[in-house]
């Protein structure tokens, strides 16, 4: 079941970026991630805009291995990293449809 983890970050202090950026892409393919998206370019269609430095948007075969990835002694001083340079929020969504009224969903 694929699952996307979701990154919403708003960066309070940027020295983090630059090592972080050239080195968890690697880290996150290890676990079969693929990065779809990691854009500041943030357009709010409804609601109120959020404050919001980007999103990162990341593909993985399941939750299980977006879980791996997140709990990787690899990540660990990188996710630190983050969390002290910045305001972010990582979730995890999978590929099902809780409705389950689209025919090319899952389930859920």
């Amino acid at each position: 079941m694929t699952a996307y983890l979701i990154a919403e970050v708003k960066v309070t202090d940027d020295a983090w970026v630059p090592e972080y950026a050239a080195k968890v892409h690697d880290i996150a393919a290890k676990h079969g991630g693929k990065y779809l998206s990691r854009s500041g370019r943030i357009t709010t269609l409804e609601g109120s805009p959020r404050d919001l430095s980007l999103i990162a948007l990341i593909e993985f075969p399941s939750p299980e291995a977006a879980s791996a990835f997140a709990r990787d002694p690899e990540y660990a001083p990188f996710g630190s990293a983050r969390q002290a340079g910045s305001e972010s929020h990582l979730c995890v969504v999978d590929d099902t449809d809780v409705a389950g009224t689209i025919p090319y969903l899952g389930k859920g």
